[in-house]
């Protein structure tokens, strides 16, 4: 359980120096230069995700069980995916009118994720992982928005419909491709029961 902690402090870490620290990260950017921030962001990012994955294999080998989902809640699970996995692909278009409207669809595809994922996995190392990412989403939000309100950051503008049109078709094929196999291949268990 040590690794999952580990690497979620890592990884969720980094992704809140924004939060927590934004004077401190602004001083390193200008001390560093952006693109050395960004390459020591990504450095951690991808050692603490890596570590996460590891340590959260390792902890589901002998799991500490809260509960058990009823079979029928995967099929809440794959309904909730779908708008995760079509957010999650506008959130890395160009702005269309999904995005303008729902102002942070990464945020909102984590916070989905997770949420789906907390339905079904009742065992100590899901909790802490997707518990971790959604309250990390939330709090993100909330900090995004203080952030708006102080003009530090603005809301993207609805953009052609053409990116709409990506989003819906890109999160529809990641969709698929996550649900036909590559959930299993990524992480051993189907999303779907009796695949």
């Amino acid at each position: 359980m040590i690794w999952l902690i580990v690497g979620l402090v890592l990884f969720l870490g980094v992704h809140s120096v924004r939060i927590v620290a934004p004077a401190w990260r602004q001083a390193q950017i200008e001390q560093r230069g952006l693109n050395a921030w960004k390459g020591i962001y990504a450095l951690v990012s991808i050692v603490g995700f890596v570590i996460l994955v590891w340590g959260y294999g390792i902890a589901r080998q002998d799991p500490i069980v809260f509960w058990v989902a009823p079979a029928w809640m995967s099929h809440v699970v794959a309904l909730l995916m779908l708008p995760a996995s079509i957010f999650l692909v506008a959130s890395q278009a160009p702005a269309g009118r999904i995005k303008a409207a729902v102002k942070h669809p990464m945020l909102l595809a984590v916070k989905i994720w997770a949420l789906a994922h907390l339905l079904v996995n009742g065992d100590l190392a899901s909790v802490l992982l997707f518990g971790g990412f959604l309250a990390w989403a939330v709090i993100d939000r909330i900090s995004e928005k203080k952030r708006l309100r102080a003009g530090i950051t603005s809301n993207p503008v609805a953009g052609p419909l053409k990116w709409d049109i990506i989003a819906v078709v890109g999160g529809l094929i990641f969709y698929v491709v996550f649900v036909a196999g590559l959930h299993k291949m990524l992480i051993g268990v189907s999303p779907i029961i009796g695949m």
